[in-house]
């Protein structure tokens, strides 16, 4: 029997910001399957940081793991973070794979295991989470799926590419992708830049579904409808730019 990889080449890029009610327990979960993970805490002003060095100090005892911490001094956004994070991990030696992985608890291993999985057999560089697949979009709150499509219907890129949940925080890529981000949009709107690098540089791209899990935490971090709108209008002006 094939044993399975341990993982040793993965890294998890986990941007945080006041996640200190959750991300403790996400990171302890995580580092048993992933034991290199690193956090960029994107100026949290709750107690994230403590959380964090909390976790890797358990992680570090039990040897299951690297649990690292990146420190933004103010709040410069998700995009941002998320840059910081790939630039730390893609400069570790045995980097090869890379993920963003949510710190709210919304992401799942198993998904993540799935996705390496296919980056590790196929000829593909970057695979991004789907939440409309497999009749999955039914756990999705109405709003939210609302936004999602809207986003989709307003991108023409996002629809050529193929890709129907372009706004999913889990991806999971290999270093070609890793080399190459230079995400310039600091917030949210970062989600439409990696549309926009993975036409420019012609990234091998798939889907992946997966299932997101919607808690009481997580669902009173939703966006609303016009922030999806404008998501997309910054998307559209970035790749202009680019061009």
């Amino acid at each position: 029997m094939t044993e399975r990889p341990t993982n040793d080449d993965v890294w998890l890029v986990i941007p945080v910001y006041n996640e200190g009610e959750v991300i403790r327990d996400v990171l302890v979960d995580a580092s048993k399957t992933f034991p290199n993970i690193v956090c960029v805490d994107d100026g949290s002003s709750d107690d994230s940081v403590a959380q964090i060095r909390s976790a890797a100090a358990d992680v570090a005892r039990t040897q299951t793991g690297s649990i690292h911490l990146v420190r933004h001094p103010v709040n410069l956004g998700q995009g941002a973070a998320i840059q910081t994070g790939v630039e730390y991990a893609r400069a570790r030696r045995d980097a090869q794979y890379f993920v963003t992985f949510d710190a709210d608890g919304q992401h799942r291993v198993d998904d993540v295991v799935a996705m390496i999985d296919r980056l590790r057999t196929e000829p593909v560089d970057i695979i991004v989470g789907t939440r409309f697949a497999d009749g999955r979009s039914e756990s999705v709150p109405l709003l939210r799926r609302i936004v999602l499509r809207t986003v989709v219907f307003l991108s023409p890129r996002t629809r050529r590419l193929g890709l129907s949940d372009a706004h999913n925080g889990l991806r999971a890529f290999n270093k070609t992708v890793a080399d190459q981000l230079d995400l310039l949009m600091a917030g949210m709107s970062h989600a439409s830049e990696f549309v926009a690098l993975i036409d420019h540089h012609h990234w091998r791209v798939a889907e992946q579904p997966v299932t997101i899990l919607y808690t009481d935490y997580s669902r009173a971090k939703g966006q609303s409808l016009i922030n999806g709108v404008n998501i997309v209008a910054d998307g559209l002006l970035h790749g202009r730019m680019r061009r």
